[in-house]
């Protein structure tokens, strides 16, 4: 099993090696093996039925066309018509269950790649670019779609013709039948080798749909941005270089495709030909019947077009084989943090006045990104239930390190973590994350209503609970004046509100929780004098009685802390009070000169 396959890298993309990746497919087909059987004996009659007009059409030649018995031909057209009413009710059950089976797998297919990725850690997220696994998830399934539900039959109906075209022919006559297997190499050859260089650009031009994706997802998240530095033209003239790079990946594959098609097609009409030739050469001798004749090219005809059928389809099945390693990829990445086989249980309620104990025992961490520097190096910290703490520090001490690991988001290379007297790996990840709520300093809104996203604290939680958690986060006031109250939808990343709207918002999404462990990354920072003050009363009754831990940017905001915890490097320089960290921790004074001062000289 694949630990990071790393899907957005590029070059490091693995390579597979044939349309046997396909197999992967058949998995999410078995359980609907009642409609594989009933699509499969559809074919096989629709086969069979099309098999049979040529017997039909040698005995109309050879007796209904001679005059000698008159109703034989009546006969041959009633059997003819007859053959085709099967093979009308054949395709119409075939195309519907496959049709079917292409629809529910695909969608079992997007679940499944849905389920794996929103449980990854972030170590995948740092190497992944979003746009990439949308491209997965929306174009490489559709393609799986399109193969399942039409290919795949395409060229089981095809390759049965074919086979069966060839067992007639022999039947038919052996020696013409000799001369047209002669020509199988040459049929076989372009497409084995021709095919194997088309899967490769079919996943390439995969790969570089993918790239067009990703660049205009991030264009677009980031539009506000891109249009206040005037980005439009440089970012248009990179999106239509990401669009000529997959148009000329699509046309390399169109070309030795094209070819692929010409190739079997010359190489089929020769053989028809060679076998018309000899064949009629034969018919004047007297050597064969003419009704004979006409059903060996019948049947040389079904297996000719089978063979081009099959040969395009196979294009189609090496597309389908780049797209599903490229989904296999995301199916065999294993999340690094995950839950033990034996979960260790949290003994003590959220609710607890003992519940919120935190502690850090030499910890030391590197970002999977950043090996060769340690974000945390020898961290030893212990929190007590309800106290408060402030982490503060130049950037890249490692404050918001503290956060991602606390919630688990990675795991420490040495040291251990506990809540609550429990080592984090040892527990189930969303348990522990269940004790803890985090209000970021640029909160995330989905999009969705006020009421769905405060409801992210608590899923389960009814109307009035809602209501509550808004009320205690200053926030029911702007909500009911909203056009619809709780039910307003507020825009992608709530794009509706204000900054301080949306902090508000977050914080009744944390008081909704009803966590032990508050985690505040600085959550007044970006907003100005009035809605600072507001989220400010709204933080004091989340913070009431619960352990908080926050990260300061702006120290005036946490001198009432109980400690504060001076770091630099990744490492402890200091803890104490406000008043004791201006005696005895040079960098507190420094932080804390700079900021006081110019706030003096501001005032």
């Amino acid at each position: 099993m694949a630990r990071y396959s790393n899907p957005g890298a590029g070059t490091d993309r693995p390579k597979g090696q044939d349309i046997r990746a396909l197999r992967r497919v058949v998995e999410f087909l078995k359980p609907y093996w009642l409609r594989v059987i009933g699509a499969l004996a559809a074919l096989a009659v629709t086969a069979g039925a099309t098999l049979s007009i040529g017997q039909g059409l040698r005995g109309l030649i050879d007796r209904g066309l001679s005059g000698d018995a008159p109703e034989t031909l009546n006969n041959a057209l009633i059997f003819l018509l007859m053959l085709g009413v099967i093979i009308a009710a054949g395709s119409y059950v075939r195309f519907y269950l496959m049709t079917w089976l292409g629809e529910r797998v695909v969608a079992d297919i997007r679940n499944a790649v849905f389920k794996r990725i929103i449980k990854l850690d972030q170590s995948f997220f740092e190497v992944t670019r979003i746009g990439e696994i949308l491209s997965r998830l929306t174009t490489d399934t559709t393609l799986l779609q399109t193969v399942v539900g039409s290919s795949m039959s395409m060229a089981l109906r095809n390759i049965i013709m074919m086979v069966g075209g060839l067992a007639m022919m022999v039947a038919t006559n052996a020696k013409l039948a000799l001369l047209a297997l002669i020509l199988v190499p040459l049929v076989v050859g372009p497409v084995l080798i021709i095919g194997r260089r088309l899967r490769k650009l079919s996943r390439e031009t995969q790969d570089r749909v993918a790239d067009v994706g990703a660049f205009a997802e991030e264009s677009l998240s980031g539009i506000m941005t891109l249009q206040a530095f005037t980005h439009e033209n440089r970012d248009i003239q990179r999106f239509s270089e990401e669009v000529s790079d997959a148009f000329g990946t699509a046309l390399i594959r169109a070309r030795v495709r094209s070819l692929l098609n010409a190739t079997v097609t010359l190489v089929v009409f020769t053989g028809i030909g060679a076998v018309i030739w000899v064949g009629g050469g034969d018919v004047l001798a007297g050597r064969i019947t003419g009704g004979e004749l006409g059903a060996f090219l019948f049947y040389a005809m079904i297996v000719a077009f089978s063979v081009g059928i099959v040969s395009e389809v196979y294009g189609d099945l090496q597309r389908a084989a780049g797209a599903t390693e490229r989904l296999v990829d995301l199916l065999e990445t294993e999340p690094g943090i995950r839950a033990p086989a034996n979960p260790v249980a949290f003994t003590l309620p959220t609710s607890s006045a003992d519940a919120g104990r935190v502690t850090f025992d030499a910890v030391t961490f590197h970002y999977p990104s950043r090996p060769d520097r340690a974000a945390l190096a020898d961290f030893s910290l212990v929190i007590e239930p309800g106290e408060t703490v402030a982490l503060v520090g130049p950037s890249g001490a490692g404050k918001s390190t503290v956060f991602q690991l606390l919630l688990r988001f990675y795991d420490p290379n040495d040291g251990t973590i506990q809540v609550d007297n429990v080592n984090i790996k040892d527990a189930a990840p969303e348990e522990v994350r269940k004790r803890l709520a985090l209000v970021p300093q640029d909160p995330f809104l989905f999009g969705s209503t006020a009421a769905a996203n405060i409801r992210y604290g608590d899923p389960d939680a009814d109307m009035d609970a809602v209501r509550a958690a808004a009320r205690d986060a200053r926030a029911d006031e702007f909500i009911d004046s909203l056009p619809e109250g709780y039910e307003t939808y507020l825009g992608e990343k709530g794009i509706r509100l204000s900054g301080g709207q949306r902090q508000r918002v977050s914080i009744a999404r944390a008081i909704l929780r009803d966590p032990s462990v508050l985690l505040l990354d600085e959550a007044t920072s970006a907003l100005d004098a009035e809605n600072e003050r507001l989220v400010q009363e709204a933080l004091q009754k989340l913070m009431k009685g619960r352990t908080t831990l926050v990260i300061a940017h702006r120290l005036a905001t946490v001198i009432n802390a109980d400690r504060i915890v001076v770091m630099n490097e990744g490492r402890i320089e200091a803890i104490g009070t406000h008043q004791s960290l201006i005696k005895k921790s040079p960098l507190y004074a420094h932080l804390a000169e700079l900021q006081f001062s110019s706030n003096t000289d501001a005032a």
